[in-house]
């Protein structure tokens, strides 16, 4: 199950080593990552396959996950035009957005409050 943690960090030069130190050094994959907050902390989502292992190694490093939620990952077309038509799906089916970023391999994650909906709306199977 693709699994979206959010690791509050602290917004300093560092912060991202030793998150994804943590995480290669338990032999857990890291698909994507994004960070948010320009101020004194930063929320840093990172994309992985096994969140029970990656919340471990967070924890034995001193760093905790804030949030953890499953997402939904598409592949996509690198091409113009490709995250537009996924949006539209989305949109087309009334169905809410509350995170998107890009994954590695041309894919791109989706959070919804609704993901039942989202799943549905992307043709995937829940």
């Amino acid at each position: 199950m693709p699994t979206d943690l959010v690791i509050h960090v602290d917004n300093e030069p560092g912060a991202l080593a030793r998150v994804t130190a943590a995480i290669s050094d338990a032999g857990v994959n890291l698909a994507a990552a994004t960070c948010t907050g320009p101020g004194a902390t930063a929320d840093l989502h990172i994309l992985v396959k096994h969140g029970e292992a990656a919340r471990h190694a967070l924890a034995i490093s001193g760093l905790a996950v804030g949030e953890e939620r499953e997402v939904v990952v598409v592949e996509a077309d690198d091409r113009p035009g490709a995250l537009a038509d996924l949006a539209r799906k989305v949109a087309t089916a009334g169905v809410n957005l509350d995170l998107v970023y890009v994954a590695t391999g041309t894919r791109v994650v989706f959070g919804s409050p609704d993901l039942p909906a989202l799943k549905a709306a992307l043709g995937i199977e829940a």
